[in-house]
């Protein structure tokens, strides 16, 4: 976005027409672009770009007091500009507002308010320590520091990098179009600057339960009061001869998303297994940077069982588009030095071969420690594990969704985010429950799919506008009922689906 568009609009400093409630109004005070809103009787002026990726917040949706973005759904007051959902963490900022003759003055910027230190007592924790420094973790960590949570703060990661942004690492910066200080969440000097006891490149060996530690690799010991889980997932690997050849890679980390970059400077074949979210992704950004590229999958459809048969032959015509070589209904025999033998006799070459098969939860953690596990952690409405004072959130687990009357796992970078969120309230004692809808996002080259809601299984689909045209909405029902949403270039009204769930959810039906 250029700092034209970025400044278009009136001079809110200047005065402005009243504005009727429940309208935006974008416009600028000086240099910095700036939304108008209106609730009510009464006025709010913030920052106009989402803090995530510098989204619109003028082309999203108001619901009560606060904003929402119309790009990956992240959440806002009105009132402090607090950044209230991931995927942003950070707050933006807010303007004094004026009523003047019937008209609106934008004047000096106010100050953000500072978290006051939670005061030691019963039932506050002094040590939290938290296993998972992805999103999740992270997340969590960020949110017990700005609830003004003062007592002993750990995050181990077992990555060596910082915290990172990880849907950026199949998208942007593995296609190139984004540097790599775009990667980390935060700088190194956050975490000591917010007191946060980063370990990096450190494992969990085990949990005491009962007596509340956590034992690292290096033999050392963590004590706790709270302790959440948040160990995400981990890569399927694939059982073929030849699949532990140096030329192929999986992608979970920032240092697997280097190597691959590496890779394929050297290369200018590819070959992609699994036609999966982060498949499909990676094949686009291999494309970008000119390889061949060769996707081989199972199933008949990319995405079919997650998005259905028009949006998956979509997303197939679109990848074909761009130049991408499909093999599906097909399954890899062997991976050879420069070729993957499939099982139907064909040879594919390939310089470098990229697996995405699908992730498993990393439990190993928690099965030991005797917690119930479900095909992840079992956690409670408040993401509360089996053993008091251990919570988990994340790719990990398994939580009763309010919208689906289901227990659900679900692997989305925003849920897992906000439900580390959510976990830091709960292990300050809130008692929150978690009923976020499940949002999720993924980009094909210049198309972009926005998901809201979870419909594991669906019996019927409504279609608006075309899905060929890529201009549409299709909702998934189970049932009778609606269960989610996706959209293409219709992105308020993932918002308003998103909005819709919600409400179900508070009617409790």
């Amino acid at each position: 976005m250029s700092e034209e568009q970025k400044l278009s609009g009136p001079d809110l400093s200047q005065g402005v027409a009243e504005i009727a409630d429940g309208a935006m109004l974008f416009g600028h005070v000086g240099e910095e672009p700036v939304l108008l809103a209106r609730r009510g009787d009464e006025i709010f002026a913030i920052g106009a770009l989402c803090s995530h990726y510098q989204g619109p917040l003028a082309e999203g949706i108001l619901v009560e007091d606060t904003v929402r973005c119309p790009w990956h759904h992240a959440c806002f007051s009105l009132r402090t500009g607090e950044a209230l959902r991931a995927p942003a963490l950070e707050r933006i900022a807010c303007w004094r507002v004026e009523r003047r003759d019937g008209r609106l003055f934008v004047s000096e910027k106010r100050e953000s308010p500072r978290p006051s230190p939670i005061p030691a007592g019963p039932g506050v924790p002094q040590s939290i320590v938290i296993l998972g420094a992805g999103g999740a973790g992270n997340a969590a960590a960020e949110m017990l520091r700005r609830q003004g949570f003062a007592g002993r703060l750990t995050l181990v990661g077992a990555d060596q990098s910082v915290p990172c942004d990880r849907p950026n690492l199949s998208k942007d910066f593995l296609a190139g179009t984004a540097p790599e200080d775009w990667v980390p969440l935060r700088p190194r000097e956050f975490y000591e600057d917010h007191a946060i006891d980063l370990r990096l490149g450190t494992r969990a060996l085990g949990i005491d339960p009962t007596g509340r530690s956590v034992t690292l690799a290096d033999g050392s010991r963590l004590s706790y009061d709270a302790l959440l889980l948040a160990t995400g997932a981990e890569p399927v690997r694939l059982n073929v001869p030849g699949a532990d050849r140096p030329h192929v890679h999986y992608l979970r980390s920032l240092a697997d998303s280097r190597a691959i970059i590496a890779a394929a400077e050297r290369a200018k074949r590819a070959v992609v297994i699994g036609a999966s979210f982060i498949g499909l992704e990676v094949a686009a950004s291999l494309r970008a940077r000119s390889l061949e590229v060769h996707v081989v999958g199972p199933e008949t459809r990319p995405l079919e069982r997650v998005m259905g048969p028009q949006i998956g032959d979509l997303i197939r015509t679109i990848h074909e588009d761009h130049g991408v070589v499909f093999h599906l209904g097909e399954s890899v025999a062997e991976v050879g030095a420069e070729a993957v033998r499939l099982a139907s006799g064909k040879s594919l070459p390939g310089e470098l071969v990229v697996i995405g098969i699908g992730v498993r939860p990393a439990i190993a953690l928690a099965e030991q420690a005797g917690l119930a596990i479900d095909r992840g952690i079992s956690v409670n409405e408040y993401l509360e594990t089996s053993a008091p004072g251990i919570f988990a959130a994340g790719d990990i687990a398994r939580w009763p969704d309010p919208l689906t009357k289901d227990r659900i796992r679900v692997e989305h970078w925003v849920v897992a985010e906000r439900q580390g969120q959510v976990a830091a309230l709960n292990m300050l004692g809130r008692r929150q429950v978690y009923g976020a809808v499940p949002f999720f996002w993924s980009q094909h080259y210049d198309l972009s799919i926005r998901y809201s809601g979870h419909a594991e299984k669906w019996d019927r689909t409504e279609t608006e506008g075309d899905v060929n045209a890529r201009d549409c909405q299709v909702a998934y029902y189970r049932d009778g009922r609606k269960l989610a949403v996706a959209t293409i270039r219709r992105d308020r009204a993932n918002l308003e689906a998103e909005a819709a769930f919600e409400a179900v959810i508070a009617a409790g039906s």
